[in-house]
């Protein structure tokens, strides 16, 4: 496909044209080859209720970044796509949507029912975030998508729950779980939110069983679960509550009687110092009941609502019920106060309503065991010893790391202190459990639906029903990285592509999730998922902030897309992207990445409208000579330069991808190509270009060395801002294919990754470059401070600071200059004399460069115009160090208003700082 290129670039007029090229040749898609080694990437399967944020934008930017990086490395990359079922997100939808449009709940319509219109509403919807990855640019194999709730996922998911069941390592139980009243499911510790919650601390009277005119004062934050209270405890070095150890008190309204008993984890510092026992409702009061015998009674329905157990009050909800309760108390005389609080409060971090700790009959998974091998595969092993070697044995990289380490630290705190896992939720949509029961009860997990009157293998009865709940959504996607290649199966694909090479996800699943997967492999397969865990950072506001829904915060990747182009967003985020730093981002950051593909297009014009003789040029060449140029085979200073520069970037970028240093990557690239190639190299090249004063042979030289430049800059920047690279290589292909003498791939996405040589650094020349580079910015930085125009020559006197400095300034060191600043005289040497009046530049080595002023500068005006410009810093530095010393200001305003004021003041300060030595230099010429 051959492209035009525009006047400017327009990046809505190529975005979907080589996407479209891309997949229509299947340039993504992974076939196994023996000859290459495989690479994979698993893709955190979103939701399938998701919408892209900024957090999935930078994720699967960074994770297309290593899939595009090693398919130009050679690899056979496998960069695996698909959603989540999310059983309670998905459901919540649909239920919403089937009240909002038909007044019905899920009971009303039926199971069946109910999972045919998630199944509906799925395939309308549950693709709408995998199409938005594919405007971002990713370079999945889409020919693979898979979805958790999938028929071969399905089977993996049934397959691993026999095996652990058949194992003893799956149990049902009643335990102490999380409840979330409004979706009526289990929720696990890990899929919980605690927000801090201003509320009120009751002070409530329990009578003492024998003397009721006297009682004991409880304080609770939760007086409708007074109810479930089956003791009163009292720490027993509390000399208050010494003499009713072992008596009885009432409880209120409902007359129970509740034994006092001493525990040592009472603290005798909150509230009375006596606290109610309710096993049923507080993890702390359960294994407090534990230890002292004391029965369970839960007071909540599913829904929320009081049971029988709360007399008058059942069938209230919980909340209305504690605000009738306190009233009752209040007139019973039973309400000694009430004082307010702020408490820590479980949140669910799906329905976003307070969990309500309950005994619940629940399906768990061990997890000790599972934790070992996943600990070990983070810690660096010992090589096994040979007997005849009498050294200590090599240690081995651990089979997993983390990028940055630090956060092994939470992967491991978790798994070291891991409970055992609820797993069982009661929704409808989901892997149901496969487990079937006989009329007595006894259960039984298998593989495939029984068929009509299959009995128990045990008991011989017949099997009469299957368990009514699903699987916890992480059941499903713990197998991920495993389920997707055809496990249990032994597929081509698991023998090629497993273990994965690359995880790219959040720190907040890192134990939801990551360890989970870990914990899976080592049990079913014996082997670590992937090698690398990158924790991205997370991307905050602009005042830091995390974004939400609800602070209105949040900045729409598509949004940004449309505005600024696909290729400014993805070099944006990795642009500020410092490894264990999260992101403030706000939407003219953006700007950074347009205004780069602003300036790659304008270079790549440049260079592509001067090559038209190019390839006649080359006709004209012996093949030695042909071959000569296509190998860079330079000898001019500047052409040197280029070539030297390019072979530390092209070592520098594939190190950083290697170590997945995505900022290093960028910035080194963003650097190059601005500062180096476009702001230097072309500017010194232009007079062979278009003057041809040093003859064709010249030109042709440089002309190919802007053809190799540029192709491989092109090619490492293309895993970043693949969009822009591939229109312009298109391009650039047939002057590549001239050069070469062969066709090239026919896209740059199937191009060959440059190769560093140590014999192509030019360091004297780069040196010799660098030290010119240094000289004009010095003189450049004169001719700005004091205003001389571009169009007067100016006269100058460079003294170095050494003789090795001096042998850096040859003769084509000094046309450069010369050319570059416009210098009339130009002198050089170790002692050379500064002239009067004169402008200086101290450089770096003991160099100085002096600006001889004499008369093109009107002092008496100079100085009136710097002292104008001082007043005018010097009452904005003051207007705002007042505005800042402003406590009230201060605490007011947005701290990244705050912020920014601050910034200003430290840029003006500077800017000050200048203009006083500005002053006094020109003080110092003009006496």
């Amino acid at each position: 496909m051959k492209a035009e290129m525009a006047p400017r670039f327009e990046p809505g007029t190529i975005e979907d044209k080589w996407y479209t090229f891309w997949t229509e040749k299947e340039l993504f898609k992974a076939v196994r080859d023996i000859r290459k080694k495989p690479y994979t990437i698993m893709m955190p399967p979103p939701n399938i209720t998701g919408v892209l944020h900024m957090g999935h934008a930078l994720n699967n930017t960074l994770q297309d970044i290593m899939a595009r990086f090693k398919r130009l490395q050679g690899f056979c990359v496998l960069w695996q796509p698909g959603t989540d079922h999310a059983g309670i997100a998905t459901q919540a939808v649909v239920e919403k949507k089937l009240w909002n449009e038909q007044k019905l709940t899920r009971q009303e319509l039926g199971r069946e029912k109910f999972i045919e219109s998630i199944w509906a509403w799925r395939e309308q919807h549950g693709n709408f975030i995998l199409n938005q990855l594919r405007r971002l640019g990713c370079s999945c194999d889409w020919t693979r998508t898979r979805f958790t709730l999938d028929e071969g996922l399905s089977r993996a998911v049934r397959e691993a729950f026999v095996k652990l069941f058949e194992k003893g390592s799956i149990y049902r139980g009643a335990r102490m779980i999380n409840w979330d009243c409004k979706l009526e499911t289990a929720v696990s510790d890990d899929e919980i939110e605690t927000t801090e919650v201003k509320g009120s601390l009751w002070y409530i009277r329990y009578p003492i069983f024998d003397t009721p005119d006297k009682y004991v004062t409880v304080a609770t934050t939760r007086p409708e679960t007074m109810f479930g209270d089956t003791g009163v405890a009292v720490n027993p070095k509390d000399e208050r509550y010494s003499n009713l150890i072992g008596k009885t008190l009432m409880l209120p309204i409902i007359g129970r009687e509740l034994p006092v008993v001493a525990d040592e984890t009472v603290d005798a510092e909150f509230g009375t110092g006596a606290v109610k026992v309710t096993p049923g409702h507080d993890p702390a009061d359960y294994e407090r009941g534990k230890r002292f015998n004391l029965p369970i009674i839960n007071v909540l329905n599913k829904n929320g609502t009081l049971n029988e157990h709360a007399g008058k009050y059942a069938g209230k909800d919980r909340f209305k019920a504690r605000k009738e309760l306190v009233e009752e108390l209040d007139a019973l005389g039973l309400l000694e106060r009430v004082e307010d609080h702020t408490s820590s409060v479980p949140h669910s971090d799906r329905s976003k309503t307070p969990i309500e700790p309950i005994i619940s009959e629940q399906w768990f998974v061990k997890m000790k065991d599972l934790a070992g091998p996943a600990i070990a595969a983070v810690k660096p092993k010992r090589a096994e010893a040979k007997s005849s070697d009498s050294a200590p044995p090599e240690e081995l990289p651990p089979e997993i790391t983390f990028v940055p380490d630090r956060w092994v630290n939470t992967y491991l705190h978790w798994l070291e202190n891991v409970q055992d896992w609820c797993i069982s939720r009661q929704l409808v949509w989901g892997h149901r459990i496969p487990v079937w029961y006989d009329d007595d009860g006894n259960s039984v997990a298998l593989l495939e639906d029984p068929a009509p009157g299959a009995k128990h293998p045990k008991s011989g009865k017949a099997l009469t029903r299957q368990d009514d709940d699903v699987l916890d959504t992480w059941a499903s996607s713990w197998l991920w990285p495993f389920s997707t290649l055809g496990w249990p199966q032994k597929t081509a694909d698991l023998d090629y592509f497993y273990p994965t090479n690359f995880l790219s996800t959040d720190r907040g699943i890192i134990y939801l999730w990551v360890a989970r997967m870990v914990m899976a492999s080592y049990e079913f397969l014996g082997e670590p998922p992937f090698r690398t865990v990158y924790i991205h950072a997370t991307v905050l506001d602009e005042q830091g902030r995390r974004m939400s829904k609800s602070l209105g915060n949040g900045i729409d990747p598509i949004e940004m897309i449309d505005k600024w182009g696909v290729d400014a967003v993805r070099l944006t985020l990795p642009l500020l992207t410092n490894e264990g730093q999260d992101i403030k981002l706000a939407p003219t950051k953006f700007e950074m990445g347009r205004n780069f593909c602003n300036k790659l297009w304008n270079a790549a014009r440049l260079v592509l409208g001067n090559l038209d003789d190019f390839d006649a040029q080359l006709a004209a060449l012996s093949p030695e000579q042909r071959k000569s140029l296509a190998d860079g085979n330079v000898t001019e200073l500047e052409d040197c330069f280029i070539e030297g520069k390019l072979t530390r970037l092209v070592a520098d970028v594939t190190d950083a991808l290697e170590r997945h240093k995505f900022n290093d990557a960028a910035s080194a690239l963003y650097r190059f190509t601005w500062d180096e190639f476009c702001d230097w190299y072309l500017e010194v090249i232009k007079p062979r270009l278009y003057d041809k004063r040093d003859g064709e042979a010249s030109r042709l030289r440089v002309q190919a060395t802007l053809v190799r430049v540029l192709d491989t800059v092109l090619t490492l920047f293309h895993p970043i801002i693949p969009f822009i690279t591939e229109e312009i290589w298109q391009n650039l292909r047939p002057k590549v294919a001239a050069l070469h003498g062969e066709t090239p791939a026919i896209s740059l996405a199937l191009s060959e990754w440059p190769k560093a040589s140590g014999a192509r650094l030019f360091e004297s020349q780069v040196e010799r470059f660098d030290y010119m580079r240094e000289v004009t910015r010095g003189l450049r930085n004169i001719r700005s401070e004091h205003n001389l125009e571009r169009k007067t020559a100016l006269d100058a006197v460079l003294r170095v600071g050494s003789q090795h400095q001096l042998t850096l300034m040859g003769e084509r060191e000094r046309a450069i200059v010369t050319s570059l600043v416009n210098l009339g005289k130009f002198e050089i040497g170790l002692g050379a004399a500064k002239p009067s009046p004169a402008a200086t530049v101290v450089l770096g080595g003991g160099s100085e460069v002096y600006v001889a002023l004499g008369n093109l500068i009107d002092y008496k005006m100079e100085l009136l115009r710097l002292d104008a410009a001082r007043a005018k810093l010097v009452e904005a530095v003051n207007k705002l160090k007042l505005k800042l010393d402003n406590e009230s200001y201060v605490q007011r305003a947005p701290a990244a208003v705050v912020q920014k004021d601050r910034e200003r003041l430290s840029e003006m300060a500077a800017e000050l700082d200048r203009t006083d030595k500005h002053l006094a230099e020109i003080r110092k010429l003009a006496k």
